[in-house]
C-alpha cells in the first residue's frame, strides 16, 4: 500500500516485484536492508494520486494515461515526467515530453515555457517560443500573456519580439532601397 501526496490517499494492490522490474529506484526501495521492503504502508510525497497512479498504471500495463481534459493533460505530463525523471522511468520520461511537446497551443504555451525553462528542458523551450512568436496574437486573446511569472521568461520573450522587430526593419529598408532602384 502507498499513502500518497499531501491528502494521503492510499494505492492499494501493488506488487512490489511489478515496480522493481521496471524503475531501479522501486528495485533499491525494496531492496535488503532498506526499511520500505517490509513495510506495509510506503510514503510517496511531492506528488498527488492521478500522477502516482498514472505512474503505476504505467509501470504495471506500458500504457500511458494522461487523463481526459484537454487543459489537465500537459499538467499531468509535466507532472508524471517529473515522478519518471524521479523513479528513472526513460521511456515514459521520453513520452511525457512528446505529449508536451504536442500539447502546445495558445492556451498552453506560456505555461509550458515557464515550466520548460525551470526544468531545462532546451527543446521544449525552443518549441514554446517560436509558437509565442508565430501565434503572438492568439496566445495574448487566450490569457497567456497574463499567466507570465517567470520575470527571466519574460525577459526572453521580450528578447525574441525584438530580435523580430529588427528583423522586420531589415526586411522593410530592403525592400525599399529595392523600390528606389526600380523607380530610378
Amino acid at each position: 500500500t502507498f499513502l500518497v501526496g499531501d491528502d494521503v490517499e492510499r494505492v492499494e494492490h501493488v506488487t512490489k516485484a511489478n515496480l522493481c522490474a521496471r524503475s531501479p529506484v522501486f528495485r533499491t526501495m525494496f531492496g535488503i536492508g532498506m526499511k520500505e521492503r517490509d513495510a506495509a504502508e510506503v510514503t510517496v510525497r511531492n506528488t498527488d494520486l492521478a500522477t502516482f497512479t498514472a505512474l503505476v498504471r504505467y509501470l504495471l500495463t506500458d500504457q500511458l494515461d494522461l487523463g481526459e481534459e484537454e487543459g489537465g493533460r500537459a499538467q499531468r505530463a509535466l507532472d508524471l515526467r517529473e515522478l519518471a525523471q524521479m523513479y528513472q522511468v526513460p521511456r515514459l520520461e521520453l513520452l511525457c515530453a512528446q505529449a508536451l511537446q504536442e500539447s502546445v497551443g495558445p492556451a498552453s504555451a506560456v505555461p509550458l515555457l515557464e515550466a520548460a525553462h525551470t526544468t531545462g528542458d532546451g527543446r521544449l523551450l525552443a518549441q514554446c517560443r517560436r509558437f509565442v512568436a508565430d501565434h503572438a496574437a492568439e496566445v495574448r486573446a487566450s490569457g497567456g500573456v497574463e499567466q507570465l511569472r517567470d520575470l527571466g521568461v519574460a525577459k526572453g520573450l521580450l528578447g525574441d519580439a525584438l530580435d523580430q522587430v529588427a528583423e522586420l526593419k531589415g526586411t522593410v529598408a530592403a525592400r525599399d532601397a529595392e523600390l528606389e532602384k526600380v523607380r530610378a
